[in-house]
């Protein structure tokens, strides 16, 4: 009677520092998920507060890192004496014009009603070789002319893509508004590439002391063995692929880890194949 209640007083020491484990994990996990949601929620405001104005709302849907452009969701309000229908439809033409970065310039009809528009920015500055610690670079800026005169201008911005942290830097001006923005991988994306990084080097590091163990024992062709390596090879490749933002072949992440560590497996798996042949044969030729 007495075996069941110390098998259970061994598991405790086990258990209780696995479970501490798991409470932590989930509590700085919740956290940074916090942190992240509270700056996605988070809308940069910038440009004049007067009451007729034109309201800008831009939020960034998605960074194209390899094509070096973000897509960038407008919508147009016009506020007070220069909108009609609640602002949803500008009381002459009106013409949102944009700073060099922004492919185009957008155009609204009078008295029609406003529709949201998708704008490409151009960004600059860094690499997607990089990757995950590639920074970008870009400006955003509208001005607003309704029946050919200049009128002011507020842009509340906003990032929606999860894999990007924006840091926006407003510039000053009377009429116009006009954002620096600074575009790094956020944190979530850094976790997990870096997760990736210490997995790829560990699974190498077992197929390397899996092969000390075959070659130097003199297992000869343990095919158990073989399938697992080979299998950790070709699986390897698969869990790279996964990473977020497809970035490509020769990154950070390539030269950091994944290219070694196929290297490593690959060379692991065909010493005990040799290995294993040669003792294979060793015994066949002995005496029967």
């Amino acid at each position: 009677m007495s075996r069941p209640r110390r098998s259970r007083a061994s598991l405790l020491p086990v258990l209780l520092p696995i479970a501490v484990l798991i409470v932590v994990a989930v509590s700085v996990g919740s956290w940074l998920q916090f942190a992240e949601r509270q700056a996605i929620d988070t809308v940069h405001t910038v440009g004049s507060a007067a009451a007729d104005r034109v309201d800008v709302e831009a939020a960034v849907q998605h960074v194209d890192a390899a094509a070096r452009e973000l897509v960038l969701r407008v919508r147009v309000v016009p506020r007070g004496t220069l909108g009609e229908e609640e602002g949803s439809a500008p009381v002459a033409d009106l013409s949102i014009q944009t700073t060099a970065a922004a492919l185009g310039d957008l155009e609204f009809k009078a008295h029609e009603r406003l529709a949201t528009k998708d704008l490409q920015v151009a960004i600059t500055g860094g690499s997607i070789g990089d990757y995950p610690f590639d920074t970008y670079e870009t400006e955003i800026g509208f001005w607003a002319v309704l029946d050919g005169k200049e009128v002011p201008v507020r842009m509340l911005f906003a990032n929606h893509d999860t894999l990007f942290s924006v840091a926006a830097t407003p510039a000053p001006a009377p009429q116009e508004a006009v954002l620096g923005l600074a575009l790094s991988r956020s944190g979530s994306l850094l976790v997990f590439a870096v997760f990736m990084m210490v997995v790829m080097w560990a699974l190498a590091a077992s197929v390397l002391i899996g092969t000390w163990y075959l070659t130097t024992r003199g297992e000869g062709l343990v095919w158990p063995a073989l399938a697992w390596m080979a299998a950790t090879l070709f699986a390897l490749s698969a869990f790279r692929n996964t990473a977020p933002g497809s970035p490509p072949i020769g990154c950070v992440l390539d030269w950091f880890a994944f290219l070694w560590a196929e290297t490593v497996i690959a060379l692991c798996l065909i010493a005990v194949v040799l290995t294993g042949v040669r003792t294979a044969l060793r015994l066949d030729d002995g005496p029967q």
